[in-house]
């Protein structure tokens, strides 16, 4: 141990690295659902984003199965680490959404897992032991617009609706390849102004703080106008100009997935990653103490029957709360004696 030749310096400086080491080992965890129709990109872009395969053995049925098909919820899950920082990412799929000929409640069982999530987490924060909480509440909802319509179908305005209040909202533009610069800044404009008009709230990115240097707030102000983000997702690597740089390659030429002047893929991939924070907090500060209060108010909620059951074994949580139990009746005979011994005295 050394004194600081620094005068007036107690060292509490140092807190922010005590708080980076802990987060670092600790690791971190971020659940991102995918919603949209079949053949937007969807599947083809999360692993383009985190230079994964998430779904090798992804099994597409015919269109015939599709007729009668229901939306299914599939969680696949990752751990992914990156110079020392581990990342537990659970990537959760909508198979089905969309397909179907009546598409009127197809995200009725999206809107219960999101729920059902909160749920889960509010059981856990509210049991006996709450140091090892699983997070599994969806932070971001990337949901993929079709780059072929006039803007947003009724399915889109209607989903968007129903699952603002629950989820941070972020459109994409998939397949932007197949528009020509001036129509994707069209299609961005008419899909803004359409979810204006349905009052519909996206995930709005935070302003940057006036101590930021200029460079974050010209990267802020850039995400923030790029907003529906046009991506183009592929996991092929091609050679351009002796390079090797992942694309997909045309009879015109290579659309290069990686190059701000193709696509928004980079835009993307930042937003997400320099706002993963923000999208947890919003999640766990907005939509998960709206449903928490919901659930506090009234405790039945009859508004629809919850699916998750918390699991009572007999080698787990039963057991628990009896010796809890048997404690509390324990204290409850020892106050009795101390004040029975009081009396005697007195």
């Amino acid at each position: 141990f050394t004194n600081p030749e620094t005068p007036g310096y107690v060292g509490f400086a140092n807190l922010p690295n005590q708080v980076h080491r802990k987060s670092v080992k600790k690791g971190f965890e971020f659940t991102l659902m995918v919603a949209g129709e079949s053949g937007l990109g969807k599947s083809t872009l999360v692993n383009s984003l985190f230079l994964t395969d998430l779904y090798p053995e992804r099994h597409i049925p015919p269109a015939a199965d599709k007729i009668t098909q229901t939306v299914k919820i599939d969680a696949s899950t990752v751990e992914i680490e990156e110079r020392g920082v581990k990342l537990r990412l659970t990537v959760v799929d909508t198979p089905g959404y969309g397909d179907a000929i009546n598409c009127s409640d197809c995200y009725k069982p999206i809107i219960q897992y999101i729920d059902d999530q909160f749920e889960r987490y509010l059981h856990d924060e509210s049991g006996l032991n709450r140091r090892h909480i699983v997070d599994n509440r969806v932070h971001s909802c990337f949901y993929f617009i079709s780059s072929q319509g006039h803007g947003l179908k009724p399915l889109d305005i209607e989903f968007m609706k129903a699952l603002h209040n629950k989820v941070n909202i972020v459109p994409v533009l998939s397949k932007a390849d197949s528009l020509t610069l001036p129509e994707v800044k069209r299609l961005k404009r008419r899909i803004l102004e359409e979810i204006q008009a349905n009052e519909i709230q996206i995930y709005q990115l935070p302003d940057a703080d006036e101590d930021e240097d200029e460079e974050f707030k010209e990267q802020t102000r850039c995400l923030k106008e790029s907003i529906p983000f046009a991506v183009v997702g592929s996991t092929q690597m091609i050679e351009v100009k002796g390079k090797k740089v992942r694309g997909r390659l045309y009879p015109w030429g290579v659309v290069e997935v990686e190059n701000p002047d193709h696509c928004d893929f980079l835009k993307l991939r930042t937003m997400l990653i320099t706002h993963m924070q923000d999208l947890q907090e919003v999640t766990h500060d907005l939509h998960y103490e709206n449903f928490r209060a919901r659930r506090l108010h009234d405790p039945l909620n009859n508004s629809r029957p919850h699916t998750f059951r918390p699991a009572m074994d007999s080698g787990g949580n039963t057991r628990a709360l009896k010796e809890k139990e048997a404690e509390l009746k324990r204290m409850q005979q020892m106050v009795q004696q101390m004040q029975a011994q009081i009396n005697a005295q007195t």
